[in-house]
């Protein structure tokens, strides 16, 4: 499969979905994003059961700023929702196949409980 845009309206419902979404955040004019570019559209090849993105933060401005993008290009791996890993920098092809190799691992209930658990612990501390 190859990579998709992303916009602020097909964002949310993208990364919420069942399975795997990768999100490449990126601009034209960013060096190290088109060395990371055509690495990240030759991997998603590889993995046509995952969903690759891509977010053009010029054009996704608010998406970016809502997203927390600081620095580009920033890769996001979402599983069933939920944000397993979140780095900026362009990373080699290797790299990428190891850090879906460890998604693709997860035993997402384990994943969800862990989440939950931090939650209350947050929400506790906020309350005393």
């Amino acid at each position: 499969m190859a990579t998709v845009d992303l916009t602020h309206a097909s964002f949310g419902s993208q990364i919420e979905k069942d399975g795997i979404t990768l999100v490449d955040f990126w601009a034209e004019w960013c060096g190290p994003c088109k060395m990371f570019g055509p690495i990240f559209e030759t991997v998603s090849e590889k993995y046509p059961e995952i969903t690759f993105g891509k977010v053009d933060t010029e054009a996704e401005q608010q998406l970016a700023g809502e997203a927390g993008i600081s620095s580009i290009p920033t890769l996001m791996v979402f599983r069933d929702g939920i944000l397993l890993y979140n780095s900026p920098g362009a990373i080699p092809a290797e790299a990428l196949d190891e850090i879906i190799s460890a998604v693709q691992g997860l035993n997402m209930d384990e994943v969800r409980a862990e989440v939950a658990k931090q939650l209350e612990e947050a929400k506790n501390q906020s309350q005393s």
